[in-house]
């Protein structure tokens, strides 16, 4: 048996969701199948022939045990609420305990029409499909809380966008699809019984220290503002910006969920937006931060009644903890800052350095992964490559100031106790080398919707692997878009 589900959701929740069959694939034909974590889970799929993993995780073949249910939520989009959502294009086909003892849903995107499809035809196309697969991937590699991509498929079908475009259905791996939208669905109905149920559960699975708890409810709003603020931090110490940060998209787990418009940063703009749609820079780079702790002001409207009798006394215990956002998310972010410039010990001043660093770059738009990864470079003696980032042709303005920062770094350095063959090992942990450039996704993402050809994406792949480390032969991924690439934009891929 491939999967040994146990399905608590389904079990407990009854009127959170629908059961739901996937569509048939006509086709169904395997891209890639991730072999790692499949171990991790202790799938039983070694016997199986690839055309049979296609049927699985196509959704023509639904394994013993499977649940088959499309989960309901609600959601704010661009600010406006929307108050039914629910899984439009996914299936949840059950959990998993993995032998960590970690329980996981194992959910189909790309699978068909829903109660909650809203006049969509609920499939995917294959670009979507492997974008979320390769950034889901690379999130992980990069130690960034994520959802996880178990499987693609092509279904043999075509899906119309603003195209047709080859159909596809990823398999994906999630702590759990428990959103603030979730909670936002039952409490928008004054259904707080409801909301009481998935608080208890969501305790039991995501926060099992907080059962006992004086006051379990105000603790789960602090426990879900600390991951929020964890995660973030993450993605703006990678240069990641998600784009869609809509309280749909927010998992109470903490990880990073739905790999639609999202991009990396090439060259430093602390405004930089990639969506399409997000025509007012609401989910900016910058904004992030802010938009975090906004999405849990909204799941703290959520838990209010339970967290106190009193409307007032709840409100004032809600407010403190989601205040407490901006401190957690601050500590963490320069926590990350200082590991990537070098530093053991602390200093008042490091948050000035690192802010001088960031006007710096934009000023000159430096690319923000080689930048902070040529930084270990000066550490050996080569900052050749660093200041050519800070020189311009017609004057030496950017340099200069560039001088001065360098000067101010290295003396601070110098205050630092450790050795520099450790502060080089630090920087390199956290530095990457390799991100999914955009240039290179919409490569590998091209090749494979026009051509069926399958070697950047898996090429791409395999780099990411060890974006730390350095490969030959892979210098053309280390470096920004060339011009002619462009402003680059993403899609919802809907």
């Amino acid at each position: 048996m491939l999967f040994n589900f146990d399905n608590s959701y389904e079990k407990q929740l009854e009127g959170f969701y629908s059961k739901v069959k996937p569509a048939k694939a006509p086709f169904a034909t395997l891209i890639k199948f991730n072999e790692p974590l499949a171990s991790s889970l202790d799938l039983n799929y070694q016997d199986l022939q690839n055309h049979e993993l296609a049927l699985i995780f196509s959704g023509n073949k639904l394994c013993e045990g499977s649940s088959s249910i499309a989960q309901v939520y609600a959601g704010h989009q661009f600010g406006g609420f929307s108050p039914q959502l629910g899984d439009g294009r996914a299936l949840l086909l059950g959990e998993l305990v993995a032998p960590s003892g970690a329980r996981v849903d194992l959910q189909l995107k790309g699978s068909g029409i829903t109660p909650f499809s809203r006049q969509g035809d609920g499939k995917s196309a294959l670009g979507p499909v492997l974008r979320e697969y390769l950034i889901a991937e690379a999130m992980y590699k990069l130690n960034i809380p994520t959802t996880r991509a178990l499987a693609a498929v092509i279904t043999g079908e075509k899906v119309m966008r603003e195209r047709m475009l080859p159909g596809a259905v990823l398999t994906r791996v999630a702590a759990s699809h428990i959103r603030v939208g979730t909670f936002q669905y039952f409490a928008s109905q004054n259904e707080f019984d409801k909301v009481k149920q998935l608080a208890d559960y969501t305790i039991q699975r995501h926060f099992p220290d907080l059962t006992n708890s004086k006051n379990p409810y105000l603790d789960l709003l602090k426990a879900v503002c600390d991951r929020q603020a964890e995660v973030i931090a993450k993605w703006m110490l990678v240069g990641f910006v998600h784009g869609v940060m809509n309280t749909d998209n927010v998992t109470i787990s903490g990880e990073t969920i739905d790999y639609g418009p999202c991009a990396f940063i090439d060259q430093y703009a602390a405004s930089s937006v990639f969506s399409s749609i997000d025509r007012q820079g609401r989910y900016a780079y910058d904004n992030q931060p802010i938009i975090g702790q906004w999405n849990m002001a909204r799941f703290a409207e959520t838990l209010l009644p339970l967290i106190h009798d009193d409307s007032q006394e709840a409100i004032r215990l809600a407010t403190n903890s989601v205040n407490l956002f901006n401190e957690k998310y601050n500590d963490l972010w320069l926590q990350g800052m200082r590991a990537k410039l070098g530093f053991f010990n602390q200093e008042d001043n490091d948050r000035d350095i690192t802010n001088k660093l960031l006007e710096l770059m934009e000023e000159k738009s430096v690319d923000f992964t080689r930048l902070f990864r040529g930084l270990s470079s000066c550490l050996q003696g080569d900052s050749t490559s660093i200041r050519k980032l800070f020189t311009d042709d017609s004057t030496n303005t950017n340099a200069e100031k560039f001088e001065q920062w360098f000067k101010v770094w290295t003396e601070r350095l110098a205050r630092d106790p450790s050795d520099t063959k450790r502060r080089i090992s630090l920087m390199n942990s956290v530095n990457p080398i390799y991100i999914p450039r955009n240039h290179k996704v919409e490569e590998a993402l091209q090749a494979a919707e026009n051509d069926f050809d399958f070697v950047p994406f898996k090429k791409l792949m395999k780099l990411l692997e060890e974006p730390y480390l350095k490969q030959d032969g892979f210098e053309e991924y280390e470096v920004p878009a060339p011009s002619e690439f462009g402003s680059y934009q993403t899609f919802c891929g809907t």
